[in-house]
């Protein structure tokens, strides 16, 4: 099960998930080229390892276990998804 980051995210982008990732499945990072295009972070539900760093290191508490996000932010597990397949 992958972690999901939620609305709180949105206009934040805080880069703290993405520093203790041990796997670098967030993104966009800052360096790279839609980062700009994005208003918040995605978490890659195929490299997700689990590992619940993320959770910790999120200032925001945007970031939830798959199956643990709130009810009225659901439809960001497919909005996560999305990303990494390209849309």
């Amino acid at each position: 099960m992958a972690y999901v980051i939620a609305e709180p995210c949105i206009g934040v982008k805080d880069h703290s998930c993405v520093e203790v990732c041990p796997v670098d499945c967030i993104h966009p990072s800052q360096d790279e080229p839609d980062f700009d295009q994005h208003d918040q972070l995605y978490i890659d539900p195929a490299e997700c390892i689990d590992c619940d760093a993320c959770v910790e290191a999120c200032p925001v508490d945007a970031i939830f276990a798959e199956d643990q996000v709130p009810t009225e932010w659901e439809r960001y597990i497919e909005i996560n998804a999305a990303y990494y397949r390209g849309g």
